[in-house]
């Protein structure tokens, strides 16, 4: 506690000679520890000198305004360095972090400030003048990219009138604006973002109201869709709506603002696997936007949604388009509920359990949510599937394997206990090449789930698969000497 204290009295110490050092030395040094302490990013030399240069709401860049890196780091008094290593300015020391966040006097309106900067940034003339090709293929200006990515994140922490005037200018301009091509190449294209696809997309169609739903600040998109210039459905170069957009990142006043327009189609799917709004939002354990889009009105799409058919075509004639199908599948079959259940957030398990219009037990490439649940040891999920009557413990997936298999298969030594508690489930069910779960055990080597599946008496330690492989011999096919040991020799 005391060197802590020390500490802060030596910072506090620093800060007052900081203060004391002349008005204009005074603001750079302060404006400096302001920005160290609240970018999102380190920020390299550059960017920090173009960054101190801008003048809120200026038409473009003074450079006689940027201020050299020594004459910066003087007026800091020793509490900003260079990382050498990197090439971006940081605090001497992580506590100094600590300092400045919990004095919340020294920076009025950080956030605020910052996003104002870029913003104003973004609107200068000359970075409106450059190319909106990709990014690499012309001399950037050195503010450019993180204005680009941060403005919005900074402006929903601490919203202001001036930024939101600056945003607006900004996204009149958005569709040929260089901003959009970092920012669409910055989002997450994984296998669980909605951007994700096998081949290759554009930021084609990426507007403002889709950047403002991506970002999710609802003053912003109320004003854009109040301007009406912009399709509310209107896919972009990988196939979303702004719908998604805001969905799949959590953005609930965005999504709220969105399905009160009388055009939108709140069930219209991605292009890439053919999954709404809704189903991105359950994916991502959304629990708040599920919620809002359950409390919609929409047709029961029946158990599994024999009866939806044509039905979406006549329901927005009926509803203006805003029916929801709380079980809509995908390209693969895979519904909300199994996008939950395979990435283990069960808050939106029991949302959607708790409706009588969802298949508890759908398959996506064979799978139930039982078994993608299973499979990525979401032991909470699994047991609240469990708990259903309509959901089968033991229904082999495409090809073959159970529940129990998958689970065995990846070590989840809980839902291997869970499952094998049941009297309604095969411990040594085969699959379609003859791999029963002891086998998946031996062959990668989870010496726990062997040994739990080895105390069973209806469990086979020398079944072998279809191509003669035995437990014990796929162990040490693969190295799994240990687990091999475990496994009793096949008696002649």
């Amino acid at each position: 506690m005391q060197n802590s204290l020390d500490l802060g009295g030596a910072y506090g110490a620093t800060l007052e000679r900081i203060k004391a050092q002349g008005e204009e030395r005074e603001k750079l040094g302060m404006a400096t520890l302001m920005w160290i302490s609240h970018s999102k990013r380190p920020l390299k030399v550059d960017e920090i000198c173009h960054a101190l240069a801008v003048r809120i709401g200026s038409n473009d860049l003074d450079l006689d305004n940027i201020p050299g890196i020594s004459t910066m780091l003087a007026c800091c008094q020793g509490l900003a360095t260079i990382d050498k290593g990197t090439s971006t300015v940081r605090l001497i020391h992580f506590t100094l972090q600590e300092h400045l966040r919990t004095h919340l006097n020294l920076f009025d309106r950080a956030h605020s400030t910052i996003a104002e900067t870029c913003l104003t940034y973004l609107n200068f003339q000359h970075v409106r003048d450059l190319s909106a090709g990709p990014p690499g293929n012309q001399s950037d200006p050195s503010f450019l990219e993180y204005s680009s990515l941060y403005w919005g994140t900074h402006m929903r922490a601490e919203p202001s009138d001036l930024a939101k005037i600056f945003a607006l200018q900004f996204l009149d301009q958005f569709d040929s604006h260089i901003s959009g091509e970092f920012l669409w190449k910055s989002m997450p294209k994984g296998y669980g973002d909605p951007a994700f696809t096998w081949g290759t997309s554009t930021r084609k169609g990426f507007s403002a109201l889709h950047c403002i739903s991506y970002l999710g600040i609802a003053q912003i998109a109320n004003t854009l869709l109040e301007m009406n210039k912009w399709d509310v459905n209107q896919r972009d170069g990988a196939g979303i709506t702004p719908l998604i957009w805001a969905a799949s990142r959590g953005h609930e006043e965005a999504v709220e603002l969105l399905l009160q327009q009388k055009d939108i189609q709140s069930d219209l799917p991605d292009t890439n696997g053919g999954r709404t709004a809704l189903s991105w939002a359950a994916g991502n354990g959304h629990e708040g936007v599920v919620r809002i889009f359950l409390g919609r009105r929409f047709i029961n799409p029946g158990r599994i949604g024999r009866s939806w058919g044509k039905a979406p075509r006549v329901a927005g004639l009926l509803l203006g388009r805003r029916y929801v199908n709380p079980d809509s599948p995908s390209e693969s079959g895979g519904t909300p509920l199994s996008w939950a259940a395979q990435n283990g957030h069960e808050g939106v398990v029991k949302i959607l359990l708790e409706r009588n219009d969802v298949n508890p037990d759908a398959r996506r490439f064979g799978h139930t949510p039982l078994s993608w649940a299973a499979e990525n040891g979401h032991e909470r999920v699994v047991k609240i599937l469990l708990e259903r009557n309509d959901v089968n413990p033991d229904t082999p997936g495409r090809f073959g394997q159970t529940p129990l298999s998958w689970a065995a298969q990846n070590g989840h030594e809980g839902v291997v206990k869970i499952l094998l508690e049941r009297n309604d489930v095969n411990p040594d069910a085969p699959g379609v090449f003859g791999q029963t779960p002891l086998s998946w055990a031996a062959q990668n080597g989870h010496e726990g789930v062997v040994g739990m599946l080895l105390e069973r008496n209806d469990v086979d330690p020398n079944s072998p698969s279809k191509d003669g492989q035995t437990p014990r011999m796929l162990a040490a096919r693969y190295g799994h000497y240990r687990v091999m040991e475990l496994l009793p020799a096949q008696s002649s």
